[in-house]
């Protein structure tokens, strides 16, 4: 096979008419064009330019290699500047995944905006509770939402939030049972749990200090939408990051309970690898994540700090 490299030293000698002013033009010793030029007349096995000290002219085989030779190079160009728009302008598939809850209360509101912002982008979203491996997989951008660092997994790690845990339970709740004033009163309440171990909870004032309170063990499950269902239906307190009791709160259906103290806080991260992650669809997706969700958690943030 013809070596491009060659076909393109030897359509610039033609078209400046010779090795010394092509030479002047594109930077490229006289003594290479010569010598790729050559190696090209060898691999195609006749003469392609009459050259002496004086003289440079096309043979006739040259004259019809060139004409297609540089129809060749245009469509290499034409191939090239296609990557170079791929690579400036955000288009193509980019594969997401994160779990159900953060897909439900994070991403789904959010995906419909990011798909108008860019509408070469092919979003393919997996919602799953399963641990994904990125670079196994095929995927491009996982969402992660954390109590504890992540372990070093080699992947390129981009924090977004660290959100407030909220106490919530519905005002029909309250009323039935009275509503707490400090965190020692949560032992004569309901609590709704996120697993068997978690029945103590660990809450932080907003002036630093720390309480432990631990409520009578009401329901038990690993699922957002369940203990928010729960906490809705007036079963009992439950714990809930603010993005996915922000909802119930605005719509009167939970109120925040001790609203100056939280029960810890979540940390939401993007992780990508390095070799995706360096894709301008990529870095538009994880760039547009980190305006919606870095921004307006932060906003609710203060908001729920000034409570």
């Amino acid at each position: 096979m013809l070596n491009l490299n060659d076909l393109l030293l030897f359509a610039q000698a033609v078209e400046a008419g010779g090795f010394a002013p092509a030479s002047r033009r594109h930077a490229t010793p006289k003594s290479t064009l010569s010598k790729r030029v050559a190696a090209l007349e060898a691999d195609v096995g006749t003469r392609l330019i009459q050259r002496n000290s004086r003289n440079f002219q096309l043979t006739d085989v040259g004259r019809a290699f060139y004409e297609h030779a540089r129809a060749a190079l245009i469509e290499v160009e034409a191939a090239e500047q296609a990557v170079q728009r791929r690579l400036a302008e955000p288009s193509g598939p980019v594969r997401l995944t994160a779990s159900l809850p953060t897909t439900q209360f994070r991403l789904a509101p959010l995906l419909p905006e990011l798909a108008r912002r860019y509408p070469k982008l092919e979003i393919q979203m997996h919602a799953t509770d399963r641990f994904v491996d990125l670079a196994q997989e095929g995927f491009d951008i996982a969402l992660r939402a954390h109590f504890k660092p992540l372990a070093d997994s080699g992947l390129v790690q981009r924090q977004l939030t660290v959100e407030p845990v909220l106490l919530v339970a519905s005002p029909g709740y309250l009323r039935e049972h009275g509503t707490p004033r400090h965190p020692r009163d949560l032992a004569g309440h309901c609590g709704l749990l996120v697993a068997p171990d978690a029945g103590t909870w660990v809450l932080r004032a907003n002036d630093g200090k720390e309480e432990r309170a631990t409520p009578t063990r009401q329901l038990v499950a690993d699922e957002s939408v369940v203990l928010i269902t729960a906490a809705c239906a007036g079963l009992g307190i439950a714990p809930s990051p603010h993005s996915i009791c922000s909802g119930a709160l605005v719509r009167g259906e939970l109120v925040r309970v001790l609203p100056r103290w939280s029960a810890g806080a979540v940390t939401t991260t993007v992780l990508m690898t390095h070799r995706r992650g360096q894709l301008p669809s990529v870095r538009a997706v994880v760039e547009f994540l980190a305006e919606k969700i870095g921004g307006a958690a932060a906003q609710a943030s203060t908001s729920a700090g000034t409570a």
